[in-house]
């Protein structure tokens, strides 16, 4: 007996160094291309053209970040993707909290055909130029508004958040009302807090995608330096250093005029880790709740 329990001892010790092999190797897999994207941004630019960094610089310089700020218009993209970022989700979220909550309802006839007409919108829409269109004839072109309203109601993330709140009991919402409480005060006094983990998992979604958006910044507000965000004038960064130079060394910005002696790949490395950093610093404060909102569903009682 001592012996069949030593070697299920064995086994389970060798079972978890197979496991912590495993995820080690993982770990390192997920976090070399972050670190040698880091690596590169923090080397001294011309030296950087030699190759051969992997996970440390060989001449550490900041340099290259000096650099990309000195770009007006980066400054510029990054104030306002900040402030899209921030007033979209709020926005985003509280819509689709909003539009989850009635269809949630048990009492509100139309829920059935409202939920279909939200699942077709995932599936068809009217297409580019007929969105250009609309956007053009509702006078958003050239506007701060492009970026807020046509994205504030999401079907995806009204489906997650009504699936959250089905599986609230109703009888909290009736005995409230017995108590004097209008629909309001049920939303945001009672709902609300109980569905903070499905919340935080959609504002995670939707920050993400405003900060990672450009197309429309490309597709509306191109003509305006102003209005501008961070990943377009990325892109744009992006685009001229592959495609606007004979020289591999030269980085050239948004007009065309060569810069300085500085190499693109580092260029690119820096702006990177600039459009990166503010969502990882945003990620830990959510991710006990984006955690928990991703488990909607896994278990029936």
């Amino acid at each position: 007996m001592s012996k069949t329990f030593s070697e299920q001892k064995h086994r389970d010790r060798i079972f978890d160094i197979a496991n912590y092999v495993l995820l080690t190797i993982l770990m390192i897999i997920t976090l070399y291309p972050f670190l040698n994207v880091l690596a590169i941004s923090l080397n001294q630019s011309l030296d950087t053209v030699r190759g051969g960094i992997h996970i440390w610089p060989r001449e550490f310089t900041f340099d290259n970040y000096r650099e990309i700020f000195k770009y007006d218009n980066l400054v510029t993209g990054f104030m306002n993707s900040t402030i899209r970022t921030v007033i979209g989700t709020i926005l985003g979220v509280l819509s689709s909290a909003m539009v989850a909550f009635t269809l949630s309802r048990a009492d509100f006839q139309g829920r059935r055909m409202v939920s279909t007409i939200l699942v077709l919108t995932m599936y068809f829409s009217g297409g580019l130029i007929p969105g250009f269109m609309l956007i053009r004839d509702l006078g958003m072109i050239n506007t701060f508004w492009v970026y807020l309203i046509p994205g504030i109601v999401n079907a995806f993330n009204i489906i997650i958040v009504r699936s959250y709140m089905d599986g609230l009991p109703y009888s909290l919402q009736e005995s409230a009302k017995m108590d004097g409480a209008n629909d309001f005060t049920i939303f945001w006094r009672i709902i609300m807090p109980l569905c903070r983990p499905v919340l935080a998992t959609i504002a995670l979604f939707v920050a993400v995608g405003h900060w990672n958006s450009w197309f429309d910044t490309y597709l509306y507000n191109s003509q305006n330096p102003a209005l501008t965000t961070l990943q377009y004038e990325l892109m744009k960064v992006l685009q001229n250093t592959t495609m606007g130079s004979s020289d591999p060394n030269a980085w050239r910005d948004a007009q065309g005029q060569t810069a300085r002696m500085i190499s693109p790949e580092s260029i690119k490395m820096a702006i990177s880790i600039v459009t990166i950093v503010p969502i990882l610093l945003v990620y830990p404060f959510v991710q006990k709740h984006f955690v928990q909102g991703m488990t909607i569903g896994a278990v029936k009682s």
